[in-house]
């Protein structure tokens, strides 16, 4: 089954008419997209798109072989032009399926919000999902466990999705996911290419012919990551969207609960307010089990806290403990840290703070904070696969 994308932007397009935001302005050449149409074989079209003949003859394609065109949402604004020749589009009542005469099923799949994805399966047996914009699938529980061979979907602004489809067996690891209804919450490049590999997902640009069932092109997802960044840089945001859209995520919150400490309080209730609802959370210090068990993907946040009461433990606050025995210690505890990460199985994010390139601690136990914060972070780094730096929620890589 091969497949054109005739279109992978959000219905408005992109860039957006009009629109002064840095990402339409930037979103040119191969970025620019149109909204999402698939074409199918030739026979099969999925959604419309402003100069869809256009855009198939463009792609070396034509339309004059289609037996049925499919709407996923409804279209807002002006009606799209229908070419000569094609049938009229129609939209499928959930759980409908049809067959056309070239061998195609096709599937029309339940949503949570507006709108109706198809489940399409080909002669040669191999099946994609495409998904409306803004859209999940519901009533996943009945799902069949069998994976698909690709999946299009909205996986910027829906990246839960994923996670459902994960969680039922639906999405699996030579699952080609592909981004479309791309609009413009994400400058295009090299910020939109990385924020899909981090979900196992990918753009193409407009035109592209894929065959359903190749895998060569599917990101792979890096097992461990070092998020670091300043205070209120963003770091947390950026590691908790790295794994929304993979279910039962468990959060290991290095913090504690800190009674008493109101803002504390509220810092720690819009975390959790902001991350998904399926994700478990644990509140302990006692990292190396958790990294040495296997299980779902675990983001650690934060090593700093993880040093801090490391350090309350070592009496590294004290200049007598800390050179009769704490500063060894300590040295231990940060070596069978780097050893269970290295050796863990499972996904790994963890968040730290950069602490070194600001004011120099006015104390000597700050400024020992600061030192061991330094190499605590750079032995962790070494043994992740991706290293980022955020700085005023932008993400810098410095690994991977």
């Amino acid at each position: 089954m091969e497949v054109t994308l005739l279109g992978t932007g959000a219905p408005a397009g992109l860039p957006r008419p009009d629109c002064p935001c840095a990402a339409c302005a930037t979103a040119l050449g191969p970025d620019a997209r149109a909204a999402t149409a698939l074409l199918v074989d030739g026979a099969l079209l999925l959604d419309l798109t402003p100069g869809a003949a256009f855009a198939a003859a463009r792609a070396g394609h034509s339309l004059g072989g289609v037996r049925q065109v499919l709407l996923s949402h409804p279209h807002d604004g002006p009606p799209v032009e229908v070419p000569a020749g094609l049938p009229q589009p129609v939209r499928v009542p959930d759980g409908r399926e049809l067959t056309l005469l070239t061998g195609h099923r096709v599937r029309a799949v339940a949503m949570d919000a507006g709108g109706t994805g198809y489940a399409v399966t080909g002669p040669d047996g191999r099946r994609l999902l495409y998904l409306p914009p803004g859209g999940a699938p519901a009533g996943l529980e009945t799902a069949s466990a069998e994976s698909y061979d690709m999946v299009l979907a909205d996986v910027v602004g829906r990246p839960d999705a994923l996670g459902r489809l994960r969680a039922v067996g639906s999405v699996g690891p030579t699952t080609d996911v592909l981004a479309v209804h791309l609009d413009h919450d994400v400058p295009p490049g090299g910020e939109l290419r990385r924020r899909l590999a981090a979900a196992g997902a990918r753009a193409v640009p407009d035109g592209t012919t894929l065959v359903v069932g190749a895998y060569e092109d599917v990101p792979d997802v890096p097992r461990r990551t070092l998020v670091l960044g300043g205070a209120r840089s963003g770091k947390s945001v950026e590691a908790e969207r790295r794994l929304e859209s993979f279910p039962d995520v468990l959060y290991v919150a290095t913090g504690g609960t800190r009674g008493g400490d109101t803002e504390w309080a509220v810092r720690v209730a819009a975390h959790r307010e902001r991350r998904p609802g399926s994700w478990r959370t644990s509140e302990t210090t006692d990292l190396v089990p958790v990294l040495a068990a296997d299980g779902p993907p675990v983001l650690i946040d934060c090593l700093s806290l993880w040093l801090t009461d490391v350090m309350d433990e070592v009496g590294a606050w004290d200049d007598a403990e800390w050179a009769g025995g704490g500063e060894k210690a300590l040295r231990e505890r940060v070596r069978e840290l780097t050893e269970a990460v290295r050796c863990a199985r499972r996904t790994v994010v963890a968040v730290s703070n950069e602490v070194g390139s600001g004011i120099v601690p006015a104390t000597a136990s700050g400024r020992r904070y600061r030192d061991e914060l330094g190499r605590l972070n750079a032995a962790f780094a070494a043994e992740c696969e991706q290293v980022l730096l955020i700085v005023a929620g932008q993400a810098v890589v410095l690994r991977g």
